[in-house]
């Protein structure tokens, strides 16, 4: 009877070592995925739960101050300049609110005149007998219409520069200042429940310590959103006054310049604050113009 091959033996030998090797490996691999969901699992769960430990407290103390039950950490002069910022926000919100009926009604102006300026231009065609008076009133309106498309762009401009400010740049703001009234509402929430415990007399000293720390971190985090309140506030209030100048200058120059039928003037309006228009919008000037 022959002997066995050693070479297929320590083939054999070296295919089970590979396979137990590649088994552990794969047995490594699923341990460590189960360990890792499941510290994922552990830190969800300890995130929902003070979650809403957190949402509880400031519930709470909210309900007690509506009841009187509880004092509030009161900064008089910022809630006064956060309560002006949105009572001027309402203020801008109506003027844009209105600039842009304007905007919009005027646009229907300028398409009318466009239109009735067509309109006396084909009828001079046909109206030999009245083809002055029709060709005169067509440079009109045509003229009427030119001046104001550039009235519209400035209109435009200003609509869309109140907007940016209003929407854009005091919204930014008063998002600070909901994460401001947030921070007051969870300081305040653990500072009652310190003095409570303080208060006690059954109060553990490991109680107070946790109550202690928890207090501390919400003050640093009340105080640090409470200075920043406080510098987006004064830059707000510089960049608004500083728009507001430059937009309102606009307004009334252009407005002025249309309803005077000053042409030169309401160009120059545009150049002055580097308002662009579409060249294929502005119609030549009429010969009235001229």
């Amino acid at each position: 009877m022959p002997l066995p091959n050693n070479n297929h033996i320590g083939n054999n030998i070296a295919s089970s070592s590979d396979s137990f090797s590649a088994g552990g490996e794969q047995l490594l691999t699923g341990f460590n995925s189960n360990s890792e969901f499941k510290s994922a699992t552990v830190a969800k769960i300890e995130h929902i739960r003070n979650w809403s430990i957190s949402t509880y407290k400031c519930t709470k103390q909210i309900i007690s101050e509506k009841l009187g039950k509880s004092s509030r950490t009161v900064d008089t002069e910022l809630e006064s300049q956060i309560e002006l910022l949105r009572d001027v926000q309402r203020k801008y919100l109506n003027i844009l609110r209105l600039s842009r009926a304007l905007s919009s009604h005027f646009q229907h102006v300028v398409v009318t005149q466009q239109g009735l300026g067509e309109a006396f231009a084909e009828l001079a065609q046909k109206s030999p007998e009245l083809q002055s008076e029709f060709l005169c009133n067509a440079e009109t309106q045509r003229s009427l219409s030119r001046h104001g498309e550039i009235l519209m762009a400035a209109l435009n401009f200003f609509v869309s520069s109140v907007n940016t400010l209003v929407n854009k740049t005091m919204d930014d703001t008063l998002l600070t200042v909901k994460r401001y009234e947030a921070a007051r509402v969870e300081y305040d929430a653990y500072r009652s429940d310190l003095e409570m415990l303080l208060l006690s007399s059954s109060g553990q000293s490991s109680a107070i310590a946790d109550a202690q720390r928890a207090h501390d971190e919400h003050k640093v985090e009340f105080e640090k959103l409470r200075a920043d309140v406080s510098v987006k506030l004064r830059f707000l209030n510089e960049n608004r006054v500083k728009v507001m100048h430059k937009q309102l200058l606009l307004f009334h120059n252009a407005v002025s310049a249309y309803f005077s039928g000053n042409q030169t003037a309401l160009e120059a309006t545009l150049k002055q604050f580097n308002i662009k228009m579409k060249t294929g919008n502005i119609a030549p000037s009429s010969w009235l113009e001229q």
